[in-house]
């Protein structure tokens, strides 16, 4: 039985109908983060966050959270949330019972959190899956 690998556009649908669901505030607010999705991360991606196992990295988000922007303090370049797909599949094979579309939900809130100025802890407050 041969399975589907879903395309790099097929995930980025689904992160972008997850944040097409986000409430009002929330939607507006990540209305202006770009959403990229590559197959594995970066070599200086992982090098910036102290990784060396690129199957960990599912998602990062790249900019500077809301709470700490400012009207004086450009930003020299957009927000950016990033998905991983070969990270996001080997994940899926990990966990009985979560569908693909569950999962990139997931993880695209917890990037997008990251840009509203949550962090890991205030995440895992409200959503355990990310204890």
């Amino acid at each position: 039985m041969t399975q589907h690998i879903p395309s790099l556009d097929q995930i980025e649908q689904m992160a972008r109908d997850t944040v097409a669901d986000l409430p009002a505030p929330f939607a507006a607010a990540a209305a202006d983060v770009v959403l990229r999705v590559l197959d594995m991360p970066d070599a200086a991606m992982l090098a910036d966050l102290g990784m060396d196992n690129p199957i960990e990295l599912t998602g990062l988000y790249e900019g500077i959270p809301m709470t700490e922007k400012s009207v004086s303090y450009p930003a020299p370049w957009p927000d950016t949330v990033w998905l991983f797909r070969q990270p996001i599949l080997a994940e899926l094979a990990s966990r009985e019972g979560v569908t693909l579309h569950d999962l990139i939900a997931h993880i695209t809130i917890h990037e997008f959190a990251h840009h509203f100025g949550w962090s890991d802890d205030d995440i895992a407050t409200i959503d355990r899956w990310w204890e």
